[in-house]
């Protein structure tokens, strides 16, 4: 290693023209191993790294491997892989300390070191192959590099000076957390990942600490900002911080004393790019992405990016073709990885609304956070653990959670699966016929413990388009009663919910597969909202806005809906408050411009909703169930907000509901939702924990896994899905099969017995992160 070059305007010389050229800006991990892996693979490649800082400047303390970044590793650089092994501190288990109970899961399998030392041993392995590594040396400018070299990665971190220069053409969007957090070091042996939550006179803080060497261990402090400024941390210095954090976590040291590294309080930003190379330069690590630090990634990812660049640049005949397979090749993998640090970064923004949880199911709820370890992988890692969970959720003896039966009311669900309601357009003046009753009653046959009809609307006016079912008539009652007792006498116990709803603004359009939301080429009725505010301006209806006399028709024609819906036979009823229909318009700030007792603030958009739903509890069966989905976000700027949506649950139960079924958007057409998987799932969290109120989880939710991962965590009662059961009618005793599962909760009907044992299958595995060099 080499020390202070050139000042940073002037480019040393990039060496001679026999093989690429190549400039390093950065001397982290990812910059380090980079460069080693481009020298190792091609030795008349001329690879230079620039770094600012010392070694012993390096941000934190210990970094943590899996056992797939190790493999890569050991693949590309076996002599690397041997001196690293060896530091490494390994261990197995997780301890979660919370109301004064540890609850410890194992099988988890994590390796660290000192980042210090790695940084040594990178630097080593570069020297050794003949890389020039320049310490306490600002790099030349990112332009200048460019001209002067054939190459220029730029692994210069999250802050990232090369970024920056170039942000025109990389489109940087840096979005800052809602945590303060401090890297600290102790002198600490653990054997353990540990979780040290504590309940403040201040608020909620916790503590991410894991060993990196036997008697070392990182030491991380993260709470909210709020929390973080009543404690006084604003007012303190780094020795007044770490003071602050020895005595409140002192049961945990022991008398051992917290060591900082020019530690200060800040914010974790995610750094995303819309690209990541610009001409001859192409980002790397931290500097193209960040990954929160409680999913321990950040050293993962920039290494694992250092070796697929190689690879690359190796596989492709010129640099920026192999540029581009390197882009291709990490984007996937960074975008799941950066969805999942953001569910964990999100759950320990809130993890005030966890802390009264019971210490098991918080234990499981904190291991699951980021919806990539879930119930049958903690299950593969640790069974006394999971089953000492179920066993606590309720579960009886070999019962996965979601077969485990739920009562609302005077209804007792045999398991905790529910079809969600589908539109499925195939009606002829609102009259259901024999597609809806196959419909349906294949799914109730499919195990289900409850299947819930599409949004039924309550008048002609009320459909949203020509092909949308109704409850206005005598004929369509008869209709759906055929339904209602085919699902009970052949259903195996399911139950059968109907949803009423109003189309409101979004009304009188085609067909799903015709134009979704596009108004009809002819013969379309006026439509009616809380305000004259049209769906899509210029494409959709200008509605009516609605006076007394029309909002008093409309609630009476939801109160007799819900009649016939009971004389029909519905075991439960749900109230369509979302995805902008009538009466979630009402609930938005942006589709609700009222003045008078119907608009302004949340309680005076709340009132026709709950006029509704007082009309339908008092005409609905006192023993039977009622449930009300609601848009818990608008995705949009102004709109109805998470505090809002748990503000809204509490009023509708307030007014009778027995559960929330809680979906998001769909209420403005220029939304911006974040998809992803089980994606609306954290509102549903949300609203349960903050409430107390059962609550229906839906969007994106695939997988038995999912299912059981969010009723043991207790971020849901029931769960709905969809599209799994438009592709598989019986998705539930499939669930039930692929378990090993006979029990009562999932009974197949007489004549199906002989296909209750899954055939045998194929298998196909998700494409992994480059862990190889090929060649």
């Amino acid at each position: 290693m080499t020390g202070p070059a050139a000042g940073p305007d002037t480019v040393p010389d990039a060496g001679p023209n026999t093989g690429l050229r190549v400039a390093v800006v950065g001397g982290g991990p990812g910059g380090l191993y980079a460069a080693a892996l481009l020298k190792r693979l091609d030795p008349d490649r001329s690879v230079t790294v620039w770094e600012r800082g010392a070694p012993e400047d390096s941000f934190g303390f210990g970094v943590v491997f899996s056992d797939e970044t190790l493999g890569g590793i050991a693949q590309a650089d076996p002599v690397l892989h041997d001196a690293v092994q060896r530091e490494f501190v390994r261990w197995q288990d997780i301890e979660i300390h919370h109301r004064g109970r540890a609850v410890r899961s194992g099988g988890h399998g994590f390796a660290a070191l000192d980042r210090r030392r790695l940084l040594v041993l990178l630097a080593e392995r570069c020297r050794a192959l003949g890389v020039r590594v320049h310490v306490r040396t600002p790099a030349p400018p990112a332009a200048a590099l460019a001209a002067a070299y054939d190459l220029v990665v730029a692994a210069d971190g999250a802050r990232s000076a090369t970024r920056a220069g170039h942000a025109d053409a990389f489109g940087p969007h840096l979005t800052p957390h809602g945590c303060r957090y401090i890297w600290l070091s102790a002198e600490l042996p653990l054997d353990a990942f540990r979780f040290e939550i504590l309940q403040t006179p201040h608020g909620v803080m916790q503590a991410h600490a894991y060993p990196y060497r036997a008697d070392a261990a990182t030491f991380i402090v993260e709470m909210a900002e709020d929390v973080w400024r009543r404690a006084g941390f604003d007012a303190l210095d780094e020795a007044g911080s770490i003071a602050a954090c020895e005595k409140l976590f002192a049961q945990v040291l022991d008398g051992r004393p917290l060591r900082g590294n020019r530690s200060r309080w800040q914010y974790f930003t995610t750094v995303v790019n819309d690209r990541w190379r610009h001409g001859n330069t192409v980002l790397l690590g931290d500097a193209a992405h960040t990954a929160h630090f409680s999913i321990g990634s950040g050293t993962k990812l920039a290494m694992e990016d250092a070796l697929a660049l190689a690879a690359c640049l190796r596989e492709h005949p010129d640099t920026g073709t192999a540029l581009a397979a390197y882009e291709a090749e990490r984007r996937p993998v960074v975008a799941s990885t950066q969805r999942a640090a953001l569910a964990s970064s999100e759950w320990f923004e809130r993890i005030a609304q966890y802390v009264d949880q019971p210490p098991l199911q918080f234990a499981f709820n904190l291991l699951t956070r980021s919806r990539r370890v879930t119930h049958d992988n903690l299950r593969l890692r640790d069974r006394e653990f999971t089953d000492t969970v179920e066993a606590a959720f309720g579960a009886p003896p070999g019962t996965p959670p979601m077969f485990t039966p739920f009562t609302l009311r005077g209804l007792t669900l045999r398991n905790r699966v529910v079809v969600s309601p589908m539109d499925l357009y195939t009606a002829r003046d609102g009259l259901p016929g024999d597609f809806h009753l196959v419909h349906l009653g294949a799914r109730a046959l499919g195990g289900a413990g409850l299947v819930m009809t599409e949004m039924v609307c309550v008048s002609p006016e009320g459909r949203i388009t020509p092909g949308c079912t109704g409850l206005w008539s005598d004929e369509q009652e008869a209709a759906w009663r055929r339904v209602a007792d085919f699902v009970h006498a052949s259903g195996q116990g399911a139950a059968v919910g109907l949803q009423l709803g109003h189309s409101g603004r979004k009304g009188s359009t085609r067909l799903m597969w015709e134009g979704i939301d596009q108004p009809l080429p002819d013969g379309n009725w006026p439509v009616v909202a809380p305000s004259a505010l049209p769906y899509r301006s210029g494409v959709n209806q200008v509605p009516h806005a609605l006076d007394q006399a029309g909002l008093a028709r409309i609630r009476d024609q939801f109160a007799a809906a819900a009649e016939r819906g009971a004389r029909a036979g519905f075991d439960l009823l749900e109230l369509h408050c979302a995805h902008g229909y009538l009466l979630s318009s009402f609930l938005s700030p942006l589709t609700n411009h009222r003045t008078d007792a119907y608009g302004g603030d949340l309680a005076g958009r709340l009132r026709f909703p709950l006029d509704v739903l007082d009309a339908v509890r008092r005409v609905w069966p006192g023993d039977r169930p009622l449930s009300v989905r609601i848009s818990a976000t608008d995705w949009a700027d102004g709109g109805t907000s998470g505090d809002d949506a748990v503000e809204i649950a509490r009023a509708l139960a307030a007014h009778g509901a027995d559960a929330v079924d809680v979906s998001t958007g769909q209420v403005v057409a220029d939304e911006a939702p974040a998809f992803g998987r089980s994606y609306q799932t954290p509102f549903a969290d949300r609203i349960r924990n903050a409430t107390g109120l059962p609550v229906i989880a839906v969007g994106a939710i695939s997988s038995w896994d999912d299912v059981n991962s969010l009723l043991l965590a207790g971020r849901a009662d029931l769960c709905a899905l969809a599209r799994p059961h438009l592709y598989d009618p019986h998705w539930t005793l499939h669930a039930a099969a692929e378990q090993g599962y006979e029990g009562p909760a999932a009974p197949w009907p007489p004549s199906y017995l002989a296909g209750r044992r899954p055939p045998p299958t194929g298998r196909t595995d998700a494409p992994k992160p480059r862990l190889t060099l090929d060649g």
